[in-house]
């Protein structure tokens, strides 16, 4: 462990004074240009995040190894209202936080109280995460660094605001946003605990009536209250009597105050327990009958106006729980409900659907054989019965003005007439509550007056991103469908707010722009961030003409240099350095960010950017678990990277984020992966300082060249992997696959007596190294330095296979040895035997001929055993012993046709083998190994020694195996 930190110091001290990360415009190289989203300085980085970042910074040095002039830039976000809720807390001596920073992050008790300003806050934590990602080492250009409340940063977005407002994609008005009632801001992502969008529905709202009073039921599926049977109510929640914009109403209490906040006027009148309505009726207004109202505890009062209206007919949830409470005649004795009653009540069908019964509900219920309210199977019940009626579903003749129209189509309809009849409002609710607010608050929907949106519902604009993203590459290409939905759902988003950092809205600076918004389009800013730092640009300069220049082409260099003071030797040098970086070549991230910072990525390039400079390519990977278990800090796994760092070294925790997943899937970390990991570089270490102190002359042997052969087709896969981004699977190449030959190679050249394995080794450790790097650099430098490799390895070129040194022949001898000994392994095992002699009988030469006619006609087709008899009987020497042949032959027929494509072309070319000869070649191997003494024969030697008879068992590459 010493040896591999000792190393992270030395080459990390290397890289930065060679400053080889640094990218600067080369005409004479292709660029490639990859981002990855900037961390929120608000704590510091764990394990968790190391994988996308890791992710990223072996791609980029991929890529430089396969020549490209590579820039892998990097900032911190500093926008929104996450460090200021952070610092608050601290500020209010919030007990659990204060233990996280102490206990968990390792921060000084004596920073706490510096802390408690925000900005302090967050340049604590952005140099807590950069030294994080400079230990780990991360292959970046630091001169192009920057956050998000840099006076000259915040040019840059005014900047992309007022083209969005010129382009008529910024609007005002009244809109749900998810919101904080604590901070009164809106909120996105990024201000909530455990990153969570709000999700914004719009429930409709059924004024069913209870004597004067509105029971507001609020459903998502208004088309099918025409088969509601009874009302759900909890009977021990809370519920009030209010006046609602004049009306009469019965909510629960938490959705009267969630009421004021889209904009009603709600005056509480009396509060009651739900239990006083229970077993009362109510009046459904669609259809003009009564309903009872019923007791469910499994009713959410926090959740929309806590009054269900219940459809068995086409719900799962109301179908399971109106039958469980049939048997439960006991519990409705407690609220005077008549069992007859309940038991009366039958599913009433509204829609029709193919290959379905008239309850929908009931069929998908019984199929997936649920019997109770809280089988998580109900979700996906639901989940099925509401995709089949709304996408096939057809409302039944019964019910009037809607007769045969399409769910999709009635659901439109039935609201729109609801509510045009009075007989029914609209309220929004968050779908995936509860979301809080990282102040520890519960977020509720506001509607709210004058709040400034992006309109990413603009259809035009919404054209232009499908565009884009068809163009696109996408990491994994099965999550495009999820982009294509994002775009398609995408309304207006809040883009401004009254508190929290970053850049005011240029035209109305009472609201500053929030963080998912003014972190879709700095990859750009990147490009130009050296030249603002190093000239030491002021942000009053940077005009909008400079952007229109930079990034646009529009105007001269002259006249923007006359304007702002910049000079046009500058201001070339800004426009030149951006358009050879951009389009951005990969963007990188975690799969959450798909709905909104990957999108709104797509929406403002195309929106300012000309097509040849949109992005190429985005690639997304899953999270990290800790030994299987979400990491969290209720669960006490969370390590944060710097101390993750000390405890394994930088280049086992890259490995071991990296190769434990592809890239849909989590990785899962864990303290014993990272230490496989170590110990395999370790031993890596050992076997090159072995070798890099051998001799290099000597001829090459049939197992050199096995060795080299393979060597190509690991070079060849894993190089295809890297392409897809598969690193899981170029790991395992590199340092399992690849090593699992060496370690063979080193058994069968043990005893050589030349120094050929030096040779072969030195030229197989050079790829290995090579192809490592990416992944484990540090040690790669040091290893690439020991075997006298020229310069960085991190700037040597990715190997490529050699086609010269493919030889099948020899790969398929040594298959052949390895096979035969993993046999009489198998064989010893199963019998108890410790051998003393071991005989290995060859197959004879007839054997081979019957054989490659196998294969020969395999490759035209599946081969037939009376095709093959008939064929093998035209050659008269195998005629003289047709019982043989026929015998052997229906012996091999399925072996045949299970053989691959590509080794049965590989088998014929390579034509028949020398088995006795590759035998004798590796006997005392097979000696040594086995510990008993080996006596080779070909089957048909006259000289045979068969005391056992077994020489007639043998077949091509499968020797017949006698021990004694």
């Amino acid at each position: 462990m010493e040896i591999l930190r000792e190393l992270e110091e030395k080459w990390q001290r290397r890289w930065r004074e060679a400053r080889i990360f640094e990218a600067d415009p080369d005409p004479s190289r292709p660029k490639f240009y990859i981002t990855v989203a900037y961390p929120y300085p608000n704590s510091p980085q764990h394990i968790g995040h190391a994988r996308t970042y890791t992710l990223a910074d072996a791609y980029a040095r991929y890529m430089r190894m396969r020549g490209y002039n590579v820039l892998l830039p990097m900032a911190f976000h500093y926008t929104g209202t996450p460090v200021l809720a952070m610092a608050r807390r601290l500020a209010e001596d919030d007990k659990e936080l204060i233990k996280d920073f102490t206990e968990i992050y390792k921060v000084p008790r004596e920073k706490l109280n510096e802390l408690t300003d925000p900005l302090s806050m967050a340049r604590y934590f952005h140099e807590e995460i950069k030294e994080g990602m400079k230990r780990i080492g991360y292959s970046i250009d630091w001169r192009r660094e920057f956050t998000t409340i840099d006076p000259q940063y915040n040019r840059f977005i005014e900047w992309q605001f007022r083209k969005l407002l010129q382009a008529g994609y910024i609007t005002r008005g009244s809109h749900p946003v998810g919101w904080c009632p604590k901070d009164g801001n809106p909120v996105g992502q990024h201000d909530t605990v455990g990153d969570v969008e709000p999700e914004i529905g719009e429930f409709t709202l059924i004024k069913f009536k209870h004597d004067d009073w509105i029971l507001p039921t609020a459903t998502l599926r208004p088309e099918t209250v025409f088969g509601v049977t009874n009302i759900w109510l909890n009977p021990n929640a809370k519920y009030v009597k209010a006046s609602v914009d004049g009306e009469k109403w019965i909510v629960s209490w938490e959705c009267a105050e969630k009421l004021t906040y889209q904009n009603h006027k709600v005056t509480v009148l009396e509060e009651f327990e739900g239990k006083h309505l229970i077993g009362k009726d109510a009046h459904n207004p669609a259809t003009g009958k009564n309903v009872p109202i019923l007791p469910a505890e499994f009713v959410d009062p926090k959740n929309a106006t806590g009054v269900v209206m219940s459809v068995p007919g086409h719900a799962p949830y109301d179908y399971v729980a109106l039958e469980n409470i049939k048997v439960n005649k006991q519990y409705l004795e407690e609220y005077g409900i008549s069992a007859e009653l309940v038991e009366s009540i039958k599913p009433i069908s509204v829609i029709e659907v193919p290959g379905y019964s008239e309850i929908p509900a009931a069929d998908v219920v019984k199929r997936m054989g649920i019997q109770k309210q809280t089988d998580p199977k109900l979700e996906d019940a639901t989940k099925e019965v509401y995709r089949h009626e709304f996408h096939n579903g057809r409302m039944r003749a019964e019910i009037e003005k809607y007769t045969g129209m399409s769910v999709a189509e009635a659901k439109e309809r039935v609201k729109h007439n609801l509510i045009s009849e009075g007989k029914a409002t609209v309220m929004y609710e968050l779908l995936n509550r509860p979301v809080k607010c990282r102040c520890g608050t519960e977020c509720v929907v506001k509607i709210f007056k004058d709040q400034w949106f992006i309109n990413y519902g603009n259809k035009q604009w919404k054209d232009l991103a499908y565009k884009c993203l068809e163009r696109m590459r996408i990491l994994p290409e099965e999550l495009r469908t999820e982009y294509l939905y994002v775009i398609d759902w995408l309304r207006e988003k809040a883009c401004a707010r009254k508190a929290g950092l970053g850049t005011k809205l240029p035209w109305d600076p009472e609201w500053i722009i929030e963080s998912l918004s003014d972190s879709t389009i700095y990859m750009a800013y990147y490009t130009i961030a050296k030249h603002i730092n190093a000239y030491g640009i002021r942000a009053d300069q940077l005009t909008d003409e400079v952007f229109d220049y930079v990034f646009l082409g529009l105007g001269s260099a002259a006249e923007v240099a006359a304007k702002t003071g910049i000079k046009s030797s500058i201001l070339e040098e800004m426009r030149r350095e951006f358009m050879y970086f951009y389009p951005l070549d990969s963007r990188h991230s975690a799969h959450e960010l798909i709905p909104n910072h990957l999108t709104f990525m797509i929406f403002n390039h195309v929106a300012i950017f000309p097509e040849n400079l949109w992005p190429r390519q985005i690639v997304t990977n899953g999270h990290v678990t800790m030994e299987g278990t979400k990491m969290s800090k209720s669960f006490g796994n969370i390590i944060p990277l710097r101390e993750g760092l000390a405890r394994f070294g930088a280049d086992p925790i890259r490995l071991s984020v990296l190769g434990t997943a592809e890239l849909l899937q989590d990785a899962d970390f864990s303290p014993a992966v990272a230490k496989a990991m170590r110990d395999r570089l370790e031993r890596l270490y050992r076997l090159v300082s072995e070798i890099s102190k051998g001799q290099l002359e000597e001829e090459l042997g049939p197992v050199d060249r096995w060795m080299l052969s393979r060597l190509q087709g690991h070079i060849l896969r894993a190089t295809e992997s890297m392409e897809k981004l598969a690193v899981r699977k170029v790991i395992n190449t590199i340092l399992f696959e690849l090593e699992h030959d060496i370690q063979w190679y080193q058994k069968r050249v043990k005893n050589s007596k030349n120094n050929a394995p030096f040779k072969t080794l030195r030229e197989v450790l050079n790829i290995q190294i090579r192809m490592l790097a990416p992944f484990a650099p540090h040690i790669s430098e040091e290893l690439w330095e020991m075997l006298g490799g020229k310069g960085f390895v991190s700037k040597a070129s990715w190997p490529e296979p050699d086609e010269a040194k493919v030889d099948f022949k020899a790969e398929e001898a040594e298959a052949f040895i390895s096979n035969l000994l993993e046999d009489t392994i198998d064989i010893q095992e199963a019998t108890g035997i410790k051998p003393k002699k071991v005989f290995y009988y060859a197959a004879a030469s007839w054997k081979w001929r019957v054989y490659l006619t196998a294969l020969e006609m395999a490759s035209a087709g599946k081969l037939v055993q009376g095709n093959l008899i008939r064929k093998l009987m035209e050659d008269p020497n195998l005629k003289a012993k047709a019982r043989e042949v026929a015998e052997f032959a229906g012996k091999i027929v399925d072996e045949v046709n299970r053989t691959s494509t590509d080794r049965r072309h590989r088998l014929l070319k390579i034509g028949v083998i020398n088995e006795v000869q590759l035998l004798r070649e590796a006997e005392e191997f097979l000696k040594a190994e086995l510990n008993a003494e080996v006596h080779i024969y070909a089957e048909d030697d006259p000289a045979i020694n068969d005391p056992k008879n077994r020489a007639h068992l043998a077949k091509p590459l499968r020797p017949a195996i006698y021990i004694e």
